[in-house]
């Protein structure tokens, strides 16, 4: 049968004329539905004033169109502070393919009549406040890419799930689902490269069917109750690139076939019960960028194979049993970012080579068994925030320019063997809030530059050899709420000034050669808990106007020189051994027995009691003296202040 030359034109013709007659129709509809769903919700940013009343959607913000039949195929509204509720409306977007929604306000429950879409390929609608048990979505067979974590789901997990074969991504944690097991039937979703389960109150062991999903590329189970050994089986997964398995119930060894993984990235298996050996094949896999192992009963030393990384950002094993000495050249090829070795038992030099890339932000290295002296290259890293390295065995100086880093928030030397002075450039620490040099061997004046440090919060000179007067500076640190000077070589007097640090909560300048009297000025310490000026040489009479109106929980001010009452309320915040050494200090007789207190009894109360009586009597029987009620006031005073 011959065929007719213009048979296919007119067949194209026919559908766009069809097109013409139908379009406007549906868009009307799509145009009300996406109305209904804007009616719903707040606005705050105004990012939905384009959706009116209009012949089309299409040029409706974060809305997106089929070029041909003019349908809507996307919404994506992400991280725009909308909030209400998701109008069931949005299930009339028959053409719809993309719903993202994700970082918003959203509340309420999921409309289960999204189930209605016919052809959705990624639904999104992560970090939000969701709730409600999740409906059965397996009619969306179709579906590619399901993000619904981070909101109040409660309820089962849905099972339902793993009939969605064609997922490649699938992120359902952080929920409140019940608690309950990882389905056998997880395996059917044979296409699935990303999955994302965390804090979903998992219990048990994750099936063995899961470990047959070839494609798997990051896995995320972390924060769940998850049993049994460190899954062998999961070294099937050759295209894993990323594994999160930390704050678990896992026990046993790591395998040593995990070392073939050559793709493998990202491992956090922190926070579990495992142990043994770190496997020396672990030590090859170059294209490691975060390693975390820490918490764990880990023992032995570190693979040689990490001194030649080079991608290594982020690498923490603290708080395990690993010894031994660090990797010769760890860090010197990578570009590390941050490191926490501390809490183990790392012995030898420190590592020489971890700051070598000048990119660390945080090096923590504290209790460990550490000898020698620190590296000056940590000088270079011009962004580190944080770097702990106490209760080690190290020596010798800290090289100069690592006190005044401009973006170092603590730093802490304490509980070594250091010597030499700070030097004035630590004013240049700006950032500093913290500073701990505590039972050291650090010596000279302490420099009254510390007072431009204006975000300083805490201060721990103690336990050295510093010598000179407290720098009066101090006074203007608003934010310090921890001062501890004691055990040093100080001289001179307390300054008034530290009266003016409001934020002061404990103050320690106990064993020095400290002089002179409490300043007046320590009654403006109304957040002030705990003093302690013991083993001093201080003098003058305890004033209890100055301290009266503090609330400490702690004082001490034995073992000095100290004189005058003792009042009611400064024995109840010390007690006797408070005030004990100082021979001039005593108590009323009537508040020695009321307190049960061994302090002397002050001399001359009973003279004292004597003339109050006299004088009282000598006024209303004014014509036997000549002295007048004014004088007699005086006497009254002067010798009630003498005590």
């Amino acid at each position: 049968m011959a065929k007719h030359p213009f048979s296919f034109l007119h067949f194209l013709l026919c559908c766009c004329f069809f097109s013409t007659l139908l379009s406007p129709s549906l868009s009307s509809v799509e145009v009300e539905a996406l109305l209904r769903f804007k009616k719903q919700l707040k606005d705050p940013l105004h990012r939905l004033d384009s959706w009116k009343v209009s012949d089309s959607p299409c040029e409706f913000s974060g809305v997106s169109c089929d070029p041909i039949t003019g349908l809507v195929t996307k919404i994506s509204l992400d991280s725009q502070s909308l909030s209400g509720e998701i109008s069931p409306s949005i299930s009339e977007l028959q053409s719809l393919i993309s719903l993202v929604l994700p970082s918003n306000l959203l509340s309420g429950h999921l409309p289960a009549e999204l189930n209605k879409c016919s052809n959705p390929r990624e639904l999104n609608m992560s970090a939000n406040h969701l709730i409600g048990t999740l409906p059965d979505l397996s009619e969306l067979r179709n579906l590619q890419i399901l993000d619904l974590a981070r909101n109040y789901f409660s309820g089962p997990f849905p099972s339902w799930v793993t009939n969605l074969t064609g997922l490649f991504s699938l992120a359902l944690g952080d929920n409140n689902y019940d608690e309950g097991e990882i389905p056998e039937s997880i395996g059917n979703l044979k296409n699935l490269s990303f999955i994302y389960f965390a804090r979903s109150q998992f219990r048990g062991q994750i099936p063995e069917s899961f470990f047959e999903i070839t494609t798997m590329e990051s896995l995320d189970f972390s924060t769940n109750n998850i049993s049994g050994n460190f899954p062998k089986s999961i070294t099937k997964l050759k295209k894993l690139n990323k594994i999160e398995l930390f704050a678990n119930q896992l026990t046993g060894e790591i395998p040593s076939e995990l070392a073939n993984l050559t793709l493998l990235q990202e491992i956090d298996i922190s926070r579990n019960n495992l142990y043994g050996k770190l496997p020396e094949g672990l030590g090859q896999l170059k294209n490691f960028v975060v390693f975390h192992i820490f918490e764990n009963n880990f023992s032995g030393e570190i693979p040689a194979g990490f001194g030649g990384m080079r991608n290594l950002l982020l690498f923490s094993t603290y708080r395990n049993n690993l010894s031994g000495e660090f990797p010769a050249n760890f860090g010197r090829f990578s570009p590390l970012n941050r490191i926490d070795i501390s809490e183990n038992q790392f012995s030898g030099g420190f590592p020489k080579y971890l700051s070598e890339s000048g990119k660390l932000h945080f090096l923590l290295a504290l209790g460990n068994k550490f000898s020698g002296e620190f590296p000056g290259s940590c000088s270079k890293c011009r962004d580190l925030q944080r770097l702990r390295i106490n209760e080690n065995l190290l020596s010798g100086e800290i090289p100069s320019g690592i006190w005044g880093l401009p973006e170092v928030v603590i730093i802490d030397f304490g509980n070594n063997e250091f010597t030499g002075r700070i030097p004035p450039q630590i004013c240049t620490a700006t950032s500093l809030t913290e500073l701990h040099l505590e039972n050291n061997k650090f010596s000279g004046k302490i420099p009254p530059e510390l007072g431009k440090l204006a975000n300083l919060g805490k201060l721990y000179l103690n336990g050295n050899d510093f010598s000179g007067k407290i720098p009066s500076e101090l006074g203007v640190l608003q934010q310090l709420s921890s001062l501890h000077l004691e055990e040093n070589s100080l001289t001179g007097s307390i300054p008034a000034e530290l009266g003016k640090c409001a934020m002061l909560v404990e103050m320690n300048l106990a064993r020095n050669s400290l002089n002179g009297n409490i300043p007046e000025s320590f009654s403006l310490l109304t957040n002030l808990h705990s003093l302690n000026l013991s083993w001093n040489t201080l003098t003058g009479s305890l004033n209890p106007d100055n301290l009266k109106f503090l609330k400490l929980s702690s004082l001490d001010l034995s073992m000095n020189q100290l004189t005058g009452i003792v009042s009611s309320n400064l024995l109840q915040m010390g007690g006797d051994k408070a005030f004990l050494g100082n021979k001039g200090l005593c108590v009323e007789k009537s508040l020695k027995i009321q307190m049960h207190s061994g302090l002397k009894v002050c001399k001359g109360n009973n003279t004292k009691e004597l003339l109050l009586f006299f004088i009282i009597y000598s006024l209303r029987l004014g014509h036997y003296f000549r002295a007048s009620p004014t004088t007699l006031n005086k006497i009254a005073t002067q010798n009630i202040f003498k005590y």
